[in-house]
């Protein structure tokens, strides 16, 4: 009986869990965008070709809507996401010929 009661009172002292900073916050990476230019010597079916070969997941629908948004709005946004992966991107359609906007974060 004399161990349950010395049980009882030691652990009847609350114990207290430290608290979290409130200093530390998560933060994100930022998204990039890749952003196409229009210009006056690639071709629609380059364009579109570029962009089904170039960004992930790109279908020839959406690249045509990308390569008209293009001509007739100036740019197109074509992939936004982590930056390196966004860099990648940008340098392929670069190096085929297309114009392209300096990365900016989304």
């Amino acid at each position: 009986m004399v161990f349950t009661a010395a049980f009882f009172a030691t652990s009847a002292s609350p114990i207290v869990a430290p608290e979290r900073s409130s200093q530390v916050t998560p933060k994100h990476y930022p998204n990039y965008k890749v952003i196409v230019l229009n210009d006056d010597f690639n071709t629609f079916p380059h364009v579109a070709e570029c962009l089904m070969k170039y960004i992930p997941n790109m279908t020839s629908d959406r690249a045509w809507e990308l390569t008209n948004q293009v001509h007739y709005e100036g740019q197109a946004t074509v992939w936004v996401g982590p930056q390196e992966q966004a860099e990648l991107y940008h340098q392929q359609l670069s190096r085929a010929g297309l114009t392209m906007a300096p990365l900016e974060a989304a």
